[in-house]
């Protein structure tokens, strides 16, 4: 359970972060981020598989760059439901999915899998999980 709240929290702050660094982005709250972050987290749990199946051919000739399309949408339906959780278009969504990406990847890095906080020992070997 704690590596769900964490990743949840990560998603809110890339949220945050993404609505900082672009204009088109807009978060009227704090609670706003958190719902986004959860109806997006529930979005991409439901419907990013079925639609990635769905759109494989595309996907496949494309090589992989629809997916990025993918994340865009599933943004733009968040930002549809979610009030205070706005989109301006979707160039914007796009790039606001790309920045999302990026910063969760960034802050994930540091979450284990348990969702506790890891850091890298270079000194004790075996303990290492990139080793």
């Amino acid at each position: 359970m704690p590596g769900i709240l964490m990743r949840w929290l990560i998603l809110t702050v890339a949220i945050i972060v993404t609505s900082y660094l672009l204009d088109g982005i807009k978060i009227t709250g704090f609670f706003s981020a958190i719902f986004s972050a959860a109806f997006l987290g529930i979005l991409n749990a439901f419907f990013r598989p079925i639609l990635l199946v769905l759109t494989l051919p595309i996907n496949i000739l494309s090589l992989g760059l629809f997916t990025f399309v993918i994340n865009a949408l599933l943004l733009l339906m968040a930002s549809g439901v979610i009030p205070g959780f706005t989109i301006s278009g979707f160039w914007t969504a796009l790039f606001g999915s790309l920045l999302i990406s990026l910063v969760s990847f960034i802050l994930n890095t540091f979450i284990g899998g348990h969702g506790t906080v890891v850091y890298l020992d270079r000194k004790t070997p075996g303990r290492n999980p990139w080793e």
